[in-house]
């Protein structure tokens, strides 16, 4: 029993002492400031040169032709679907372990949604469920006209495999990429665009780079990057080859010829993007040691950690642990007592069908069976670039200490 005491002690000191360490969070430098204040002391606030640089530099960086600044990761999956051509009667299906946007974007354009289930390993989009729902879809003639894979965690999607069948079945393809700046799929950035039409990125505060709220999309199209940055801007347009003819006597220095929205990034928030761009790679290295780190911690306790697969090079946007089906833990006690204990960490995610709204539209509980079981054992702990290495052991520590002393708890009960 000392064993027991002694475990229990020692996880309440850990708790006792705690600093709240959230599962994500924004490393701004004085470079990051710097570069702020500049655009604050400048004559544009809003559409001036920084966010074409920001375009231009993302794009760059992931060797595509064009680059959409808009202001949040939403707002670029909104005008992407746009763009091309989603709207009432067509079909957009995504992966039900994502955020709610990756989904809601079909909404937005009046089209129905639905959800293909994820492999149980990398938690992305299977590509074997995804074949099977096409053949059935094709024969009730419910084809998708737009497919959005999600890299989960900051791990690319099988992405050869869905760009196949987009060949076979005839559907466009979204990555939502919202993870994954900086990932790379078989040796090449995600966002090159060689297996899809558009990538979208968002830049909110807890993502691999930040512009404090902000988000991408990015094209080999010039159609597509051309209608995309019409529909960010209210669908205005300045270019003459695009204005009709007006009368010479009047004076159309714009015109609207499409219904847009206003969906424009700052030049405040570009130029945070363009410092923070700078130290992607930095960031990304840091996440992928953060990792490596929990993983070897993790190996002799009784949790999964997350397994990567050799075609990808992970982001490391998130790190979900797993409680295993033999396991003596319960998601809802680790969650509770993690929680209490100053970790904020948290759940990525609720199958979007799941969530009230989407249950009112008819979708039930089971509907994707590995997305249910993923939800019910996940937790996301603590990864970002700012992350301390004593943090970093505190969170191991915690977590360590809590699964050995059910461990104990459990034999002794068995004992006794």
């Amino acid at each position: 029993m000392n064993s027991v005491v002694n475990l229990t002690a020692l996880f309440v000191h850990n708790m006792n002492q705690a600093n709240i360490i959230p599962y994500s969070k924004q490393s701004i430098s004085e470079a990051d400031i710097e570069a702020v204040v500049s655009v604050l002391r400048s004559d544009f606030l809003t559409q001036g040169p920084v966010v074409p640089a920001f375009e231009q530099a993302v794009a760059n960086y992931c060797h595509a032709w064009h680059g959409i600044a808009v202001s949040n990761g939403t707002a670029a999956l909104h005008i992407a679907c746009m763009s091309l051509g989603l709207g009432p009667g067509d079909w957009l299906w995504t992966s039900p372990i994502t955020f709610v946007a990756s989904a809601n974007c079909g909404l937005f354009c009046g089209a129905k949604v639905d959800f293909v289930d994820i492999d149980p390993h990398t938690f992305n989009i299977s590509a074997l469920a995804l074949e099977k729902k096409l053949i059935e879809a094709k024969l009730q003639g419910k084809l998708p006209k737009v497919v959005v894979p999600v890299h989960m965690c900051g791990q690319p999607c099988d992405m050869a495999a869905v760009h196949a069948l987009s060949i076979k079945y005839g559907f466009k393809i979204i990555e939502d990429a919202s993870h994954a700046i900086g990932a790379k799929y078989l040796g090449e950035p995600i966002g090159n665009g060689r297996y899809s039409d558009i990538t979208v990125f968002s830049f909110h505060p807890v993502k691999i780079i930040t512009t404090g709220e902000g988000g991408m999309a990015v094209t080999n199209s010039d159609v597509l990057a051309q209608k995309m940055k019409l529909l960010r801007s209210h669908g205005i347009s300045s270019a003459p080859a695009e204005m009709e003819t007006r009368p010479s006597d009047e004076i159309w220095n714009y015109q609207q010829i499409d219904l847009g929205f206003n969906y424009r990034m700052t030049e405040i928030q570009a130029a945070l993007g363009l410092s923070q761009l700078k130290r992607l790679d930095e960031f990304v290295d840091i996440r992928k040691n953060i990792a490596m780190f929990y993983d070897q911690a993790f190996s002799l306790v009784d949790i999964k950690i997350p397994w990567q697969h050799p075609d990808t090079q992970s982001s490391f946007h998130l790190y979900p642990i797993q409680v295993t089906m033999t396991s003596s833990i319960s998601q809802q006690s680790l969650y509770q007592t993690l929680t209490q204990a100053g970790l904020k960490v948290n759940l990525h995610y609720i199958p979007v069908y799941r969530q009230p709204y989407y249950a009112r539209l008819g979708f039930k509980k089971g509907y994707c069976p590995n997305a249910e079981k993923y939800f019910k054992k996940s937790i996301s702990i603590p990864i970002y670039a700012s992350m301390n290495t004593e943090q970093q052991q505190h969170v191991v520590d915690l977590i360590q200490s809590f699964c050995h002393s059910k461990v104990v708890k459990q034999t002794v009960g068995a004992r006794l």
